[in-house]
């Protein structure tokens, strides 16, 4: 493995392929920036364009663009409360309150060198640990999976808010949303009232731009403020330095990578999932757990370390295995057919000069990212905020139209782009928490599969679900989560009693 670093080393550097992990950067802060493209819409529609190219050249665009795009989604997610990607939600949680506090630079600092050191710390583990953790990814089955989604959904318990009918009540809805479609098991429509649009149910990608991105717009025209934020808020010298407080977030940083490396590993798994599960566990382990959602910067840390250190780790089952860790993942598959290398232990052997050249290309393209991402475009981007409220929503929403009607080219999309909205729009007033919408979400379809594959495989026995030791672990782990704050509960009004008395 040394021997083949070091004979991609030279071929890593060479200016053509510098220049296209620079042209890939600036192309994916561009796709994850602009809400309703995603990074997989990105790269695929890159790979035709490097039909003919040298595959370490066509490789760095793609790995400049997978490590930026994920970044990317963060910029309108802190600005303007608009998730760039699904990956990018649970950023929006402290990142916009940032924003409103007039901390926006700040908040993009934060965002970026963790998203840096989430992706620099996932490539490291592409690199070393490979073969080894292919085998952990080989562990997973079914049963697995269920259990994995159902630790997941059960993180929605520390993201219900205030009030707990309410947190259930969007957790139901989320659930609800996820059953519409045809069923993958049986085949049987749900709740598709005859429509051919809700066959594949709803975009993921429509259905979270509208959460979270019309409701701020609705609340800017609602008040209708004629003036921008100053220039001084802007600065990024005049607020504080993220380098300079290293020793406060690295506990976040070093957690929530590991969590994003463990879920990038499984195949399947990766994504918007580990960006919830790092917020989660550092609000799990956090002093002050209640400031989580008012602008606490560790809620930025943490969300983009582990979106960031998912990248590179869901490339391992990829190229070992080809098996996905994602959905980019699977495209970035596709680009390596197209340029005739076979994922597999024979991708290793064969073109060790290529397979470890991408290797290096995505820790690469992670460092170059604090320099594309840091100091260039965040700055440009943050301007965006100095524009008047009443002149920034109709922005907003030519902007997320745009990116909503390119996923499928349909104005159903719209439509439900603008329902969605709407509804969101109401329950935000009504205070009933959206995070939980989107975990019931993207995480009830994965837990309803999953369980059902589980069951016919073992024809009906239950006990399936518990057969590992895999099984067992991530079982007691969402036992633990759910008792977690039912335990506090417990032990606060335990205190509270003394005191009233």
């Amino acid at each position: 493995m040394i021997d083949a670093i070091i004979h991609a080393l030279p071929h890593v550097f060479a200016p053509a392929n510098l220049l296209a992990i620079t042209i890939g950067s600036v192309a994916g802060l561009v796709v994850g920036a602009l809400p309703g493209l995603t990074v997989t819409t990105g790269i695929a529609i890159l790979i035709p364009l490097t039909f003919g190219l040298d595959p370490l050249f066509a490789l760095g665009m793609m790995a400049g663009m997978y490590n930026a795009g994920s970044y990317g989604g963060a910029i309108p997610a802190i600005l303007m409360r608009v998730p760039g990607t699904p990956a990018s939600v649970a950023t929006i949680l402290d990142g916009y309150e940032m924003t409103k506090r007039g901390e926006a630079a700040y908040a993009l600092q934060v965002a970026v060198v963790s998203g840096v050191i989430g992706s620099v710390l996932s490539a490291i583990a592409l690199i070393l640990f490979a073969p080894p953790l292919v085998k952990v990814s080989l562990l997973f089955g079914p049963a697995e999976y269920f259990w994995l989604a159902m630790l997941g959904l059960a993180t929605i318990s520390a993201l219900l808010g205030d009030d707990l009918v309410k947190g259930i009540a969007a957790s139901a809805i989320g659930l609800l949303i996820g059953t519409v479609g045809q069923d993958l098991t049986s085949g049987t429509e749900r709740f598709t009232f005859g429509s051919l649009e809700l066959m594949d149910g709803f975009s993921i990608v429509v259905l979270l731009t509208g959460l979270f991105a019309l409701p701020p717009v609705f609340q800017m025209a609602e008040e209708a403020i004629k003036e921008g934020m100053s220039a001084s808020l802007l600065r990024f010298k005049k607020q504080r330095s993220v380098m300079r407080e290293w020793r406060y977030f690295l506990p976040v940083w070093l957690r929530s990578s590991a969590i994003g490396i463990f879920i990038g590993v499984m195949p399947g798994a990766a994504g918007s999932m580990s960006s919830f599960l790092a917020y989660n566990e550092a609000k799990r382990v956090a002093h002050s757990p209640e400031t989580f959602g008012q602008g606490n910067p560790e809620g930025v840390a943490a969300s983009e370390a582990g979106n960031g250190a998912d990248n590179a780790a869901a490339l391992i089952p990829a190229l070992s295995l080809g098996i996905p860790g994602s959905g980019v993942a699977a495209v970035i598959l596709g680009g390596l057919l197209v340029h005739g290398l076979r994922p597999g232990p024979q991708l290793f052997r064969d073109h060790p000069d290529i397979v470890y050249g991408f290797m290096l290309q995505m820790l690469l393209s992670a460092f170059l990212l604090f320099a594309v991402g840091g100091l260039a475009a965040t700055r440009i981007f943050g301007q965006v905020l100095r524009l008047p409220r009443i002149v920034l929503a109709p922005l907003i929403v030519l902007f997320v139209a745009i990116g909503v009607y390119a996923v499928n080219n349909a104005m159903f999309d719209l439509y439900v782009l603008m329902g969605v909205g709407v509804v969101a729009y109401v329950l935000e007033k009504l205070d009933y928490p959206q995070a939980p919408v989107v975990l019931g979400l993207i995480l009830g379809p994965m837990a309803e599969s999953q369980l059902r594959l589980s069951l016919t495989i073992s024809q009906g026995d239950p006990s399936a679900l518990v057969a590992s030791w895999v099984s067992i672990i991530l079982a007691l782990l969402t036992a633990i989560v759910l008792v977690t704050p039912l335990y506090r509960s417990w032990r606060e009004k335990r205190q509270r009693k003394p005191a009233a008395a």
